[in-house]
């Protein structure tokens, strides 16, 4: 009898631009949030505070997972200054605002993971986590695979999250 996962198999061709590329040197949340505001939608950035960005995890746990980050580069929650600490959970808020209205999940896993022992990818560069679920989200593709099914492209959830945002319909202030 053949064994399920080499009987069948899922095609993602696309990936092999992912893993042939050049790793990144350094800390990529430290390099979106110097870029330029041109940059934003290359880097999936929804929103920049004056001491956080929120923005579209790449690596996705569910399609429209967020991140809130301080723009400095610190590696734990009492090293945030209280206004940092503020603004990170002021855009933790507006992200679950935008994803309510944009993708209608009916849950979150907000959460940070601090240090490597705690599962932190990035574990010198403090950020939360905002995953927006459904009941039944997860199915068999990560139990017996360990892959995980996007029904939608980043691109396409972070036009519809900013869309959202320039509306207004996000935010309480108008400003963000």
């Amino acid at each position: 009898m053949t064994d399920f996962l080499t009987a069948h198999r899922i095609w993602a061709p696309w990936r092999m631009d992912f893993i042939r590329a050049p790793k990144e040197k350094g800390c990529f949340l430290c390099r979106i949030a110097r870029a330029d505001r041109s940059k934003d939608g290359e880097n999936l950035v929804i929103c920049r505070g004056r001491h956080c960005i929120l923005l579209l995890n790449r690596y996705p746990y569910n399609g429209g997972h967020l991140m809130v980050a301080p723009r400095r580069h610190i590696g734990t929650l009492s090293m945030l200054t209280p206004v940092e600490m503020r603004e990170m959970m002021e855009l933790t808020c507006l992200g679950e605002r935008l994803l309510t209205r944009v993708a209608q999940p009916q849950g979150f896993n907000i959460g940070i993971n601090q240090g490597a022992a705690a599962g932190a990818g990035l574990k010198d560069h403090l950020h939360m986590h905002l995953v927006p679920r459904w009941e039944g989200d997860t199915n068999f593709m990560p139990v017996l695979g360990h892959v995980r099914v996007m029904p939608q492209a980043l691109e396409e959830m972070h036009a519809a999250l900013r869309k959202e945002l320039a509306r207004g319909r996000g935010s309480r202030a108008r400003g963000r």
